[in-house]
């Protein structure tokens, strides 16, 4: 096989490919173009973050089998054109986790005891000691939003410091949890009462500005935060507006929402520490991304599964053909359903229905699994590692499979039993098409496509749908549908309603208070 490695990976994962037999050509800093014309003779593609594998290039790649990301981040590889042609998309999750995690605390320590501003300032030929006065980290409370590989890790190093652990991640186990010394809490119990908050979590829809203006309303004064993760969970403006008013006592920052950051409003405030995305640049890390990378190219020139596939689970191909549409339906159904369920999550129950339920289920199990778990974790997950993810975030996840489907040939659903209650979600896929025939006990039916979604359940009454248009119209914001299901006439009902841009808090906020709104949650789909 030829292999192109088009961004630097450490010497030890070319010399594995090498010593199988495989020419590696390694021509890094190419410009898009070149890329695009030299792919064509390659069956295998690896990056780091710098190049951006686009739909050209993957058209281009007339031999292209794989494409391997040497890290965990795949926002540069177009996995959808990828999916489309044909080609594997693989990457290496673990190997930096301890990188990551070990930088957290580097930072954590710097910015307890203002290290970088007291370098500075000495070599500057000042000597001063009082107003560089540091905290203690024992007894404080370190917030953890995001409890995956990097958040454990940094849970782990943090407990070592006789720090407590509070935590925000809703499909994590309370078992789990209580092994490691964590205290599981909802988002706002972690801003309110941590010292120190550490984000751990995907950038995505769901999580981009998870952290902005109206948490930093809620924290606890003289917070600190920190953000290895992605850039743009945290917003950047509104941090450095806390900052600078006193709210937050400080900053370490080592990811943005534009890199290479080179004039970030973050640079601009001697109370924040920023350092060039270093999560995973050690040399062990640099050393394994390349190895874990490496030895998944090998299996997948040996025609075996990788272990890290982004966008291949494995199914039978007589599967296929019934199964395939609902990977779709599954993806949206874990989504919905995360982002409208509230509480802690017990236990989560997948039901197959019809056809569907005849198959081996473990396509469509990660399929959802991977849907639930997109705004908290970058873990990818198939059907190769799905189990193992659900054992280790101590998930209880039960599989129900009935050979009726009502009226509907084939219906999947999912149920999160949490703290709060229960809430169900359930599609099925009709004319090419995801549709959502159920919320909780609210049947309906609305076709799906990208964008944003309102479900408001509310009491049954007249003027109901006008009330919310108007408040819509006043926030331009346009409805591109609107679905409604009841239980009974002037009884309790829930509309689902699209939209083309989200909501502002401040429109959601007057819908909440319409007299009979009984709940409103925006979700993107």
């Amino acid at each position: 096989m030829r292999v192109l490695v088009a961004d630097p990976i450490a010497d030890e994962g070319i010399r594995l490919l090498r010593e199988a037999g495989h020419q590696v050509d390694v021509k890094t800093g190419q410009a898009p173009a070149a890329l695009q014309a030299a792919i064509a003779d390659y069956d295998a593609l690896v990056v780091r973050s710098e190049t951006q594998v686009t739909e050209a290039i993957l058209g281009a790649g007339k031999r292209l089998q794989v494409v391997g990301r040497a890290g965990v981040g795949i926002d540069n590889i177009d996995v959808n054109a990828a999916t489309r042609h044909g080609i594997l998309v693989i990457n290496a999750p673990t190997a930096n986790i301890i990188a990551a995690a070990e930088h957290t605390l580097a930072l954590l320590l710097s910015m307890a005891r203002h290290v970088p501003q007291a370098h500075h300032k000495l070599r500057a030929g000042y000597w001063g000691r009082k107003e560089f006065t540091g905290t203690q980290l024992r007894g404080k409370t370190l917030g953890i939003i995001g409890l995956g590989k990097v958040g454990t890790e940094v849970a782990k190093r943090a407990r070592a410091f006789e720090m407590r652990i509070l935590a925000n991640d809703p499909f994590v186990s309370e078992e789990r949890a209580k092994s490691m010394g964590i205290e599981l809490a909802d988002k706002d119990t972690v801003l309110s009462q941590s010292d120190f908050i550490s984000v751990h979590v995907p950038m995505n829809s769901v999580t981009k500005g998870l952290i902005g203006k109206e948490e930093l309303t809620k924290v606890k004064p003289g917070v600190r935060f920190l953000n290895t993760a992605r850039g743009g969970v945290i917003d950047e403006q509104a941090l450095y507006d806390a900052v600078q008013s006193g709210r937050v006592a400080g900053a370490a920052i080592d990811v943005f929402s534009e890199e290479p950051a080179k004039d970030s409003i973050l640079f601009k405030s001697d109370k924040i520490i920023v350092t060039p995305h270093l999560g995973a640049s050690t040399n062990e890390a640099q050393e394994l991304v390349a190895i874990e990378l490496a030895e998944q190219l090998l299996e997948v020139f040996k025609g075996r599964p990788a272990k890290y596939a982004v966008n291949a689970p494995v199914v039978v191909p007589e599967a296929l053909a019934i199964l395939a549409p609902f990977v779709d339906v599954g993806m949206l159904l874990g989504r919905i359903a995360t982002q409208i369920a509230q509480g802690q999550v017990n236990s989560i129950t997948i039901r197959y229905e019809g056809e569907i339920a005849k198959h081996d289920s473990l396509f469509l199990k990660a399929a959802i699994v991977g849907g639930l778990l997109s705004p908290v974790s970058e873990e990818r997950v198939n059907a190769v590692n799905v189990n193992h993810i659900v054992g280790q975030r101590g998930m209880k996840v039960n599989e129900e499979k009935g050979s009726e489907s009502g009226a509907y040939r084939n219906l999947l659903a999912v149920e999160l039993h949490t703290s709060q209650g229960k809430t169900t979600v359930a599609g099925t896929s009709a004319f090419g098409h995801t549709h959502i025939v159920q919320v909780n006990d609210y049947r309906m039916d609305v076709r799906i496509s990208n964008g944003y979604m309102l479900f408001i359940e509310n009491q049954d009454r007249p003027g109901m749908i006008g009330a919310i248009g108007t408040i819509a119209g006043k926030a331009d914001v346009n409805i591109s549908f609107m679905e409604v299901g009841r239980l009974s006439s002037r009884g309790r009902a829930i509309m689902a309603i699209g939209l083309d841009e989200p909501m502002p808090d401040a429109a959601l906020k007057q819908i909440l208070a319409i007299p009979g709104i009984l709940s409103a949650r925006l979700v993107k789909a």
